[in-house]
């Protein structure tokens, strides 16, 4: 699963040298040891492979295009796979970053969290990463105040574009960061840039210049280098800083891990470029053989046997290299084939929707929509046939794919509580898995729906009316679902 990706325009200060240099120092001086490859002693090779199974870096010049790709794998024992990839075409100046996990088929759990690579810093205090037009790439927010009002406005009003996305945040009501904002800007570093309302008391002048569309009193805007802008609003109540950074994260990087990225900017594009090259060698080299092994067979019948075995292992090679070339070909085309999947999904983005979507964040995919399908559901339900309002609730249902999601969670709920006595570890993990938060308050439990302190219930530790799980699941199915 890709979890981080963008690609960033480098000065012409870095040298093939230096990148793999401060490559090997990332590596080396990362505080965390059970990351750091041991014995790695570099003598200046562009193509060399440090580490074991489980931990490896290899670095990989392709000289015909200029590029040097590295990849940095690590496997952990609970079967967690994190491949980190940096590559740099040195005639463009460009370099694309990627971070992406996956399972071996006895991987224990999935860990959500991840940290943005500390590489990217690296580049930043080395001075080798260039402005977005004018905006420095850093890993602390721009603050706004009235010297600089117009970098703001530009932003808001559309006059200006850059290659990265724009994360405006506003001051609360009482002058403070709606979410840490640094720790913001360590987690979006080379994402995307972070713009910091430095005074509540220049709301009055921006709102003037944005004509009122820009965000305000802890709302965070997002402006995404395609035109399409997210806004989020703060709202006072627990964990509202920490569920904002997630939105706003995650938000980022869904954007940028969708954008296509050309094959020689990815380490499998980069190596099946170098194995099609390696097979193109092999082939002119074995009609070459082929050649000067007729033209030598009438003088030289002595050496046959030996030239056979040479040709038969210099077949065995170039089969090997076809079949890895056929096996990453095959691995490029699913991840195309993935690819065209978000992009599909985007595209549904372009349609012309009946409503728009309002402030409220979908708690699962698709929660929106079928709670609208529902409530179509049931009008066409009360509905006379042969009637222009009974043609269009059933067109709506039938294009949209309502799948009646609703109805079958409050069926899921009430299955798991209708003999509710007490909490066991089962229906705690089944109730978590729908998207309760849980906690203990006495001698009851408090559940909230997916941490959102609006929506909230709770139920005694030990039941003792027959009837409480029922009534508990027709609360939360009126309440919640």
């Amino acid at each position: 699963m890709l979890l981080y990706s963008t690609t960033l325009k480098i000065n012409d200060s870095l040298t093939g040298d230096k990148f793999i240099s401060l490559v090997i120092e990332w590596n080396q001086k990362s505080p965390h040891k059970e990351n750091v490859i041991p014995n790695l002693n570099w003598n200046g090779e562009h193509n060399v492979r440090f580490g074991n199974e489980w931990l490896w870096m290899d670095i990989e010049e392709y000289r015909n295009k200029n590029i040097i790709a590295v990849r940095y794998e690590k496997k952990e024992a609970d079967g967690a796979v994190w491949d980190t990839d940096y590559v740099m075409n040195f005639d463009e100046m460009k370099m694309a970053i990627r971070l992406d996990r996956s399972y071996t088929e006895d991987a224990l759990m999935e860990n959500p969290s991840f940290s943005t690579p500390h590489f990217l810093t690296l580049l930043i205090e080395n001075g080798y990463v260039a402005d977005d037009y004018d905006l420095p790439i850093l890993r602390k927010p721009i603050l706004i105040n009235n010297s600089n009002l117009d970098q703001l406005t530009d932003v808001i009003k559309g006059r200006k574009k850059y290659r990265l996305p724009i994360v405006y945040v506003s001051k609360t009501v009482y002058n403070k960061e709606p979410l840490n904002c640094s720790l913001l800007c360590s987690k979006l570093k080379g994402a995307a840039h972070v713009l910091l309302q430095q005074d509540k008391s220049d709301n009055y002048a921006i709102r003037t210049r944005c004509n009122d569309s820009n965000e305000y009193f802890g709302g965070i805007g997002i402006y995404f280098p395609n035109g399409n802008h997210r806004r989020y609003i703060y709202r006072e109540y627990a964990n509202e800083a920490s569920i904002l950074m997630n939105k706003v994260a995650n938000a980022v990087f869904r954007y940028m891990n969708v954008q296509t990225i050309p094959p020689l900017y990815t380490w499998a594009g980069v190596n099946n470029s170098l194995l099609r090259d390696k097979w193109s060698s092999n082939r002119a080299e074995k009609m070459a053989a082929e050649t000067a092994r007729q033209h030598a067979e009438a003088e030289f019948q002595e050496y046959q046997e030996t030239f056979d075995q040479e040709n038969v292992k210099l077949q065995s090679e170039n089969d090997d290299l076809h079949n890895r070339i056929e096996e990453l070909t095959r691995d490029i085309y699913s991840l195309q084939q993935e690819n065209q999947g978000l992009r599909a999904k985007l595209s549904d983005t372009e349609d012309v929707p009946i409503i728009f979507l309002g402030d409220e964040e979908e708690f699962y995919q698709g929660e929106i929509r079928e709670m609208v399908l529902d409530a179509v559901d049931e009008k066409l339900k009360n509905t006379k046939e042969k009637t222009r309002r009974y043609d269009v609730y059933r067109d709506i249902l039938k294009k949209n794919h309502y799948q009646g999601l609703t109805a079958e969670r409050i069926e899921t709920i009430k299955n798991l509580l209708k003999d509710y006595k007490t909490m066991s570890g089962t229906l705690r993990q089944q109730l978590m898995d729908l998207g309760f938060v849980i906690t203990e308050e006495g001698k009851h439990y408090r559940l909230t729906y997916y941490g959102d302190g609006r929506y909230k219930t709770t139920f005694a530790k030990t039941g003792s009316d027959h009837r409480e799980g029922r009534n508990n699941a027709a609360v939360i199915a009126k309440n919640m679902f």
